[in-house]
């Protein structure tokens, strides 16, 4: 599937990736996620787009961006806690913002097998 989509996906999953990397870097303020966290990401969405579709990566990562909006504050209060060496038992995630993010990154997979029709 590489070559089914054209080069204007590749950069828009490139727009995209930094975009959302940089998003992650603000809501998670922690210097080793930071450095890994852009690694992964790419690493995960490489194999997505060559074995899959970069249209499917893209967009799966513009849902889980904007899915994960609603929770940016309690991703921010959490990881300082961390970083003061609180630990909770439990992270409480807000069933709410879950079933939100789940329907954004859904929603993304949608559109990507519609594009690719």
């Amino acid at each position: 599937m590489i070559g089914t989509a054209d080069g204007g996906w590749w950069s828009a999953a490139a727009v995209i990736t930094a975009l959302h990397c940089s998003a992650m870097a603000a809501w998670i303020p922690v210097r080793r996620f930071r450095i890994v966290y852009p690694f992964a990401i790419v690493g995960c969405g490489a194999v997505v787009a060559l074995a899959v579709d970069v249209r499917l990566y893209a967009l799966s990562l513009v849902g889980l961006t904007v899915g994960l909006w609603p929770t940016r504050k309690l991703l921010t209060l959490w990881s300082h806690e961390i970083g003061r060496g609180v630990t909770r038992e439990r992270y409480d995630w807000p069933r709410s913002h879950l079933a939100f993010c789940v329907l954004c990154v859904t929603g993304g997979a949608i559109a990507a097998s519609v594009l690719a029709r």
